[in-house]
């Protein structure tokens, strides 16, 4: 067994008639919307979560027998991508989803319900849409030991997933907002198409599997960089970034090589492979600045690529690093910290913006965000994922040349609209 840092963002949507709250983790690397539903013992995780506090959330089960504005979606429909294995065409729509995660997948039929969200503005006045989502009966792999406990909101390219049914139902415009703050806190809001001084690149979209892919033309690691162009998705739904060679390991290793503490010996129970001692009485330490530079010269500077990890016997802190083990590179939530990312679906652009999440009001147009935010933090969770024009904006100052880092600050529990949440099991 080895030991996984399972960690995702979570947002607290409202879901039917009567109106059910259900705590679903947000994924940008896939489309589909599902929520566990009229679940059988064993088929949808847990019942319940325990916070850090020791208390118990109950988690709510999807049922549509009980939503009186709930609708069946036939196989028919323009949204039923699994006509052949329908019985008939007035049948109910079945759906099969898989995920890159080891025998990880949900399975059931589409449904359409209301989505309940708040206009993120001063009135704060009630948004009711109807959007179409997967009734998952059954859950396998990652989700019943924790991801996505209580359902997961698809924020992919696809027709199906939640900021394209906003747009396609004219409540916004085609685009939406990530905020991941320093501090743990942060926001989503749909409609937010960012301000004209962001930084920009394009994306790539392929017709085989559309996502938001990004190209990295340069990377700089402290005194270290080469040019070196490579694709990588842009994941929330991943919790840490995972690169091939040859990206992984000259990060990896040019970080290595600037940094003053004793590395950690390789060890098969922590998912890191560059990890450093902090001693009893250390209260900070100091890595090299790892900067991307993105199609079209713009830079995405990383605000700490770091974790702190505990282990029985030494504190220490590791690059959040891993080496991909799939075809693809992915770019992490812990790659997102700082930052205010821009999904813009109608330009076909990635936007990025240094914000704090708090008095980042940048969207000239009214963006809506899920009602009922969650009020307390949860401790379970893993990283499921399925999976224009350029910025003109390198005018980035330059950061400075190292970072100094507290350990005390790096808690990895935080409370959003997004909340993300993590924690260490042996899987």
């Amino acid at each position: 067994m080895g030991t996984k840092l399972l960690c995702l963002h979570y947002a607290n949507v409202s879901v039917g008639t009567p109106s059910l709250s259900f705590f679903v983790a947000l994924d940008t690397g896939s489309d589909l919307f599902w929520l566990p539903c009229d679940c059988k013992a064993g088929s949808c995780g847990n019942a319940s979560l325990q916070t850090s506090s020791g208390s118990i959330i109950d988690l709510s089960i999807y049922s549509p027998s009980n939503s009186s504005t709930s609708k069946s979606v036939s196989c028919d429909s323009t949204l039923c991508e699994q006509t052949p294995s329908c019985p008939s065409a007035n049948g109910n729509c079945p759906y099969n989803i898989s995920y890159l995660s080891t025998n990880t997948s949900s399975t059931g039929i589409l449904v359409e319900d209301v989505l309940h969200l708040i206009t993120d503005d001063d009135q704060q006045k009630a948004v009711d849409t109807p959007i179409t989502f997967g009734c998952g009966k059954n859950q396998t792999g990652i989700f019943l030991e924790g991801a996505a406990p209580n359902g997961l909101f698809g924020l992919g390219i696809e027709n199906i997933s939640v900021p394209s049914t906003l747009a396609r139902n004219g409540l916004t415009s085609n685009s939406f907002a990530m905020c991941f703050g320093s501090d743990g806190f942060g926001r989503i809001s749909f409609g937010n198409n960012g301000s004209s001084d962001q930084s920009e690149t394009p994306f790539n979209i392929r017709q085989s599997l559309p996502t938001y892919n990004i190209s990295i033309t340069k990377i700089t690691v402290g005194q270290n960089s080469t040019e070196l162009e490579f694709s990588a998705i842009f994941d929330s739904g991943t919790s840490f970034t995972s690169l091939r060679d040859p990206a992984y390991t000259f990060i990896s290793e040019s970080f290595n090589s600037q940094i003053q503490e004793k590395r950690h010996t390789s060890d098969p129970q922590l998912p890191f492979e560059y990890c450093y001692y902090l001693s009893a009485n250390q209260t900070s330490y100091v890595t090299p600045v790892v900067n991307l530079t993105m199609k079209g010269g713009d830079r995405y500077s990383l605000y700490d690529p770091t974790v702190i990890v505990t282990t029985k016997d030494a504190v220490l802190y590791c690059l959040g690093l891993l080496k991909s083990d799939v075809n693809i590179d992915i770019i992490g939530q812990n790659f997102m910290t700082g930052y205010n990312i821009v999904f813009d679906r109608e330009r076909m652009v990635l936007g990025w913006k240094d914000s704090n999440c708090y008095n980042d009001q940048t969207s000239n147009n009214l963006p809506i965000s899920p009602s009922q935010p969650p009020a307390v933090s949860p401790a379970l969770p893993v990283n499921p994922e399925a999976t224009g024009s350029t910025g003109n904006n390198s005018q980035t100052p330059a950061p400075a040349p190292r970072t100094n880092h507290s350990p005390n600050l790096k808690s990895f529990t935080c409370t959003f609209t997004m909340l993300l949440i993590s924690f260490f099991a042996l899987v």
